[in-house]
């Protein structure tokens, strides 16, 4: 997470992830949702704020995530049901179900045909946010293989010297085992920053950065500036001249990978919900698994003690800022704004949910 976005320690209220975990399975369940599938999509939030992920955590998306139940947006109980296949892939119709539960149940999919054939991958269409990309790609690390997930994330990105979003803010997902160090975990959005991000910043009262965002015309805003009233995202790179054709081009394969290959139109023809892709990649089809394993250890010890440029501490690579994060916030409880906690304040109270977030 950038500095700019960490809520300020004078102010942050410590909680644990087990009692967050518990006060949103129990929201979740007030939703409607069974069990089972409350307790998951209480996990995949807690992780996403345990790993300092807070634009995908409890902080942005639950209070999203109640609005669209109420509106009948998201299917409480769906019944998931896949519509094509093939031995090594598969098309998944999620129901209308919550991403934060039919992702893990699609990646599942993919990780089981990978521990046949080697590879595995599963498109799935009419489904909703699916929350942080890097817990469906990690969940194969624990198998001995490599995950990738995307989605298609809100259509706010404009193409490169466009004056209209042509394509979402789709995240792409990658996650390497390890043995001792950090697992490689990337994840990121192909908008210049996530576009939950820009909510922070409003939520915090920060100024966003040059290059993240045009104004109401398309035209890119190239100095810190407050959040306008009306804005697109750029793609990552920013401009031309800083590579936005890479992050816009790539914006456009997931479009062509969930929601094309899903059937379900692309860009602004988008039509049924989210659109996601899931693949696993069963190392041992490839290499022998520990040599593997040992030699991402080198690699990314090579590259975390790469000598810093003047002025740097240290260089790190994906998943390690956040693998030491969930190691701090474990034992020293998650941070978050009063203003969330006042959120939820209010609707467990609502919801005639016992309050265990602080000790009043």
């Amino acid at each position: 997470m950038l500095e700019r976005f960490h809520v300020p320690e004078d102010v942050a209220v410590h909680v644990s992830p087990q009692d967050m975990h518990k006060t949103v399975t129990d929201i979740f369940l007030k939703m409607g949702m069974p069990a089972d599938d409350a307790d998951k999509g209480a996990e995949v939030l807690v992780y996403a704020d345990v790993r300092g992920i807070e634009t995908h955590g409890v902080s942005n998306m639950l209070r999203r995530y109640v609005e669209s139940f109420g509106e009948g947006g998201i299917n409480p109980s769906p019944n998931p049901k896949i519509v094509r296949e093939m031995p090594a892939a598969a098309m998944l119709d999620c129901d209308g179900g919550h991403g934060l539960v039919v992702g893990p149940m699609a990646m599942e999919m993919a990780i089981e045909r990978a521990k046949v054939y080697g590879i595995g991958t599963v498109t799935a269409n009419n489904g909703r946010h699916f929350g942080a990309a890097a817990y469906h790609a990690a969940m194969a690390i624990e198998h001995g293989m490599i995950g990738v997930s995307m989605t298609t994330g809100g259509m706010q990105v404009v193409p490169v010297d466009g004056a209209k979003p042509m394509f979402g803010l789709n995240p792409i997902a990658i996650a390497v085992p390890t043995n001792n160090e950090a697992p490689f975990v990337f994840d990121a959005s192909m908008s210049s920053v996530a576009g939950n991000k820009i909510a922070l910043a409003q939520r915090l009262g920060v100024d966003v950065a040059p290059g993240w965002i045009t104004g109401a015309d398309g035209v890119p805003i190239m100095e810190e500036s407050p959040v306008p009233d009306e804005y697109f995202m750029l793609p990552t790179g920013g401009t031309r001249e800083g590579g936005s054709h890479k992050g816009a081009s790539l914006g456009v394969w997931v479009e062509i990978m969930c929601a094309l290959l899903g059937s379900s139109g692309a860009g602004p023809n988008r039509r049924g919900g989210a659109a996601h892709h899931f693949i696993a990649y069963n190392i041992e089809a490839f290499a022998d698994l520990q040599e593997f394993k040992n030699e991402m250890d080198v690699y990314m010890s090579e590259i975390k003690n790469t000598p810093p440029v003047p002025g740097k501490d240290r260089v790190v690579y994906a998943g390690l800022p956040e693998y030491e994060e969930e190691i701090e916030r474990r034992e020293n409880g998650i941070p978050y704004h009063p203003e969330v906690i006042d959120w939820f304040r209010g609707i467990t109270s609502e919801l005639g949910i016992p309050w265990r977030l602080t000790k009043d």
